[in-house]
């Protein structure tokens, strides 16, 4: 092997071992409680041969057929630039479906999913941190009354940490997860080389047979058993920050062995127990796997194993949450990025806080893991029928697919994961109408951001006048004075409403005017030299246009020191930056609902300064009023 191969390889074993300690904790974390939940949620299972053998079945080929093939095989090659998501699928497919009459399905199915992840983030860590913390009551039962208290405090610090940012914290990721990993798996090969007969379960008539026997039942429990793959889509999500290749290395090489070993190796225990012990066993399988004597550090791991995949889940929502806010869903919040190395990692405050609250309230309301598990999956099923549908426009659209080949793999995945939704939604009573909540409600704020985002430029550029008009009207009749003018414009044509009214309030401009508009692509990231667009207009009017990626941080300032454009370098220091502030008024024109232009009103009062969002010099800016209607 040549040396660039073999340091090709080092590399990408570097970040497959990278990617076990980030990625993949929330779908690690799932044997604390999937296999438990199958046989003792909202509806009991005979613990018996039959039963054990059909769940294990079912799980093998779940963790096949939706992990391994739905999102590491074929979703995870429609990367959108390098990056993965609900949001970064639906820039790439708006991209090529362009502005068809069915485009705005696209973008709607892509916001649902986005909103369901929400729900998702916030059960996550909940039902993770409690059920490995319950683990000290299989160790000792008189600590039940403290499994709650410890689950909260352990829960706030993690919230509270994430200011700090996770480039440290990241360091130790992976030395932890992958020795959890390895833990599960010898766990679960001391009990397979006891009963090797559990691995018939390998075979997909055991599934079927299940379904035959049991029918309803067997349907019902399919709404467990998915807890078995939640965390698919976060694989998706997170491909960005290793690739497609060493995910799928580690995938494939040793995190799915590593879980199929451990769930396989609690159906091997719990066959070779009696009957009483078996029911007891059953309603914590995972802790029962250790000695006695271990069970005490196998909590301990598993608790550090479920914080790490808080932790990610948490940064997922930081992630997708800043998506959305530079793709125009979400309006401008406070971002901090915690890593000078890394601009994935950062942090957004009034998420943070947000979630906080919810976990909290999780934990209080539902008390159990258990309780927990009934609202846990009906988001990640309906986030994953969704992808399904994307991915079937993704087929036809970019891969151009005939319909007759693409047909039959989205029947197939339709199937099954409609399966796990509609078995889902039997859990909506039982805590299910959380996650629903949580998505209609961060459905209703994304949707109603976009539109009234919409409907304002749309009501802007109606009384708006071109720029190179203005300009030459403006330069007999205005008095010039010395420095550099930025208006921030969030059209690419026209005048904006701060040069109109500084001219009609000051009866002045600047030597030099640049109207400022900034745009972010439907790509990740932006080939800094097409970075910055400009038109010149004459008599010192410009037009600028700096374009980023839905990934980048947009900061002015940076962008604009770097060039020698509009006549001159920029100086910070001779520069003002007016910006606009629009009053909203409700008016009788067809737009939104009263009570959705008032929320739309609220976000736009709530949402952080363009000054703040785009690193303008706190002592160069001028805000000027307006008012518009929609």
């Amino acid at each position: 092997m040549s040396v660039a191969g073999s340091n090709r390889t080092s590399a990408k074993l570097k970040l497959a071992v990278g990617a076990v300690g980030i990625v993949f904790g929330d779908i690690g974390t799932s044997p604390l409680y999937a296999f438990r939940e199958t046989f003792r949620g909202a509806h009991h299972l005979p613990i018996d041969d039959i039963h054990i053998f059909g769940v294990l079945s079912l799980i093998f080929w779940s963790m096949t057929i939706v992990v391994s093939l739905q999102y590491v095989t074929i979703l995870m090659s429609a990367d959108n630039k390098g990056e993965g998501g609900s949001l970064a699928l639906v820039a790439l497919l708006s991209r090529h479906v362009g502005k068809s009459k069915h485009s705005w399905l696209v973008v709607l199915l892509g916001v649902a999913a986005t909103a369901l992840f929400y729900g998702d983030s916030m059960i996550t860590p909940a039902v993770s941190v409690l059920s490995a913390v319950e683990g000290l009551a299989v160790v000792d039962s008189r600590l039940d009354d403290l499994v709650i208290p410890i689950a909260l405090v352990l829960l706030i610090a993690l919230f509270i940490l994430q200011k700090r940012g996770t480039a440290k914290v990241g360091a130790m990721f992976a030395p932890v997860m992958g020795l959890y990993f390895l833990v599960l798996a010898l766990l679960g090969i001391w009990y397979i080389a006891q009963s090797p007969q559990i691995l018939w379960a390998l075979n997909p008539w055991y599934a079927y047979q299940f379904f035959l026997i049991d029918k309803w039942f067997a349907f019902l429990a399919l709404g467990s058993v998915v807890l078995a793959v939640t965390g698919a889509e976060a694989l998706y999500s997170d491909m960005g920050h290793f690739g497609r290749g060493p995910m799928r290395l580690s995938w494939f090489g040793y995190v799915m062995p590593c879980l199929l070993l451990n769930y396989f190796g609690q159906g091997a225990m719990i066959i070779g127990l009696g009957d009483a012990a078996a029911e007891e066993a059953i309603l914590n399988p995972f802790f029962y796997l250790a000695p006695e004597a271990y069970r005490l550090p196998l909590v301990i791991l598993a608790t550090c194993a479920t914080f790490i995949a808080s932790q990610a889940v948490i940064s997922g929502a930081f992630s997708i949450t800043h998506q959305a806010v530079q793709l125009g869903f979400v309006p401008r919040l406070s971002i901090r990025h915690t890593s000078d190395e890394h601009h994935g990692q950062i942090y957004i405050p009034v998420i943070n806080w947000a979630l906080m609250c919810g976990v909290i309230l999780l934990v209080l309301f539902f008390q159990k893991s258990s309780n927990l598990a009934s609202a846990y999956g009906i988001a990640v099923t309906g986030a994953m029928t969704i992808d399904t549908l994307l991915m079937a426009v993704l087929f036809v659209s970019v891969w151009k697919w005939k319909w007759w080949m693409a047909a039959p793999v989205v029947v197939l995945f339709l199937i099954v994961d409609g399966a796990y939704f509609m078995a889902n939604l039997t859990k909506v009573a039982d805590g299910g109408w959380f996650p629903l909540m949580i998505g209609a409600i961060a459905f209703t704020l994304l949707t109603t951001w976009a539109k009234g985002r919409k409907l304002m430029r749309q009501r802007m550029s109606e009384f708006s006048l071109p720029l190179d008009i203005f300009a030459k009207s403006a330069r007999s009749s205005t008095a010039r004075v010395e420095g550099t003018a930025i208006f921030l414009d969030s059209a690419t044509a026209g005048t904006p409403s701060a040069l109109l009214h500084n001219i009609k309030h000051n009866k002045v401009l600047h030597d030099r005017v640049v109207v400022l508009t900034v745009r972010i692509a439907d790509t990740p990231y932006v080939d800094p030299e097409s970075r910055v667009e400009v038109m010149e207009l004459g008599d010192g009017f410009y037009r600028v246009t700096l374009h980023y990626g839905f990934m980048e941080e947009t900061n002015v300032p940076q962008a604009l020191g770097n060039q020698q454009i509009c006549g001159g370098p920029f100086d910070m220091m001779k520069t003002s930056f007016f910006l606009s502030r629009q009053t909203l008024l409700s008016a009788d024109k067809p737009g939104m609902m009263v009570w959705r232009e008032k929320l739309f009103a609220w976000m736009m009062r709530n949402s952080t300064t363009a000054m703040e969002f785009f690193g303008l010099p706190t002592n160069r800016v001028v805000e000027l009023g307006s008012q518009v209607e929609i």
